[in-house]
């Protein structure tokens, strides 16, 4: 690593002035578990790291008049164990369920989830955000681009979006709240993940100098919501390929639905086709696999992770038909 300052202020109103307003200079430490990774390969070099962990108003799980509100400083572990994000946010729980090491459920924190880095190789051996060699070229379409983008993947990024929560916060439609130094905004979670054109871009909708507080899920009422992970090994790994499914049903008759895709596009990806081909319908096994396809017609594959495609409509199938068991 490379010498950096250090600062653990311990309210909200002291972390903000030290934030800066560029990208690279300042890093916000909470669980570390994956900027410190990033610091020791020097793919990130801040010169000030803010440690927010002590801050007590980013932490805490609670139920309000708006729904669940989650503190940008809750762990995994802290998601887990609340009974009301396991009754009411089963889509939740199960993706943060889905990390199976302790270490990082106890480390890991729900912004810290929303706003880690790419874990594509090329960007984690330092060739940037988009891949690219010395001339400009990316290096994905041509190298090794197996666990790559299916969807949103027409240029020039092509890294997937490792966030776990993503996903379904975003078919329950959260909302993220931001903070800095100009004022507070909230962001829909659907619009918190962005596609990087520039290589000094990042991948969320944060703005240099600031920083994410909570997230706001609305009530669950009665629509039944659900994630499903398709993983190459139950060990601690990335999934291949997530869905989460909201819906609402009468009887068997989808009334409402959203489907949303994790681990196969740059951004958590909404399949609002998918949604619409639902609407109507009785959900039965054959719609769930129509849905699954319906969900994946545009997908436009690398020479390497075509499997990706079928993973993904699989989840999108079982995640449906869990959600009409449980309803």
């Amino acid at each position: 690593m490379q010498p950096f300052e250090y600062a653990s202020p311990t309210t909200l109103k002291e972390v903000l002035p030290l934030l800066g307003g560029e990208w690279g200079r300042t890093e916000i430490l909470a669980g570390g578990t994956d900027l410190l990774s990033l610091m020791k390969d020097q793919v990130v070099t801040p010169e000030r790291v803010v440690n927010i962990k002590g801050i007590k108003e980013l932490g805490g799980i609670r139920k309000s008049a708006e729904g669940l509100r989650i503190g940008a400083t809750v762990t995994f572990d802290e998601l887990i164990s609340s009974p009301l994000v396991r009754t009411e946010y089963p889509a939740l729980f199960t993706a943060a369920e889905g990390v199976a090491s302790p270490q990082i459920r106890n480390l890991g924190t729900v912004a810290g989830d929303l706003c880690q880095r790419p874990r594509c190789w090329y960007f984690r051996s330092g060739f940037g955000v988009l891949a690219r060699d010395k001339g400009g070229r990316s290096l994905v379409p041509d190298g090794e681009n197996q666990y790559h983008a299916i969807l949103g993947n027409a240029g020039p990024a092509y890294f997937v979006s490792a966030s776990s929560l993503g996903p379904p916060l975003i078919a329950l439609e959260a909302k993220v709240r931001l903070a800095s130094s100009n004022g507070r905004r909230e962001v829909e979670a659907a619009k918190f993940f962005v596609t990087p054109t520039k290589p000094a871009e990042r991948e969320t909708a944060l703005q240099p100098g600031e920083i994410v507080t909570e997230i706001v899920v609305p009530p669950a009422g009665g629509a039944r919501n659900t994630t499903c992970e398709v993983r190459q090994k139950q060990a601690l790994d990335w999934p291949l390929a997530t869905a989460s499914v909201w819906l609402v049903l009468k009887g068997d008759t989808v009334d409402g639905a959203r489907v949303v895709l994790g681990h196969v596009a740059p951004t958590p990806w909404a399949a609002n086709a998918a949604d619409d081909f639902l609407k109507g319908k009785t959900l039965n096994e054959e719609v769930a696999e129509q849905a699954g396809r319906v969900a994946l017609a545009d997908a436009t594959p690398l020479s390497q992770n075509r499997y990706k495609v079928q993973l993904a409509r699989t989840a999108v199938k079982r995640a449906l038909l869990e959600a009409r068991r449980t309803a």
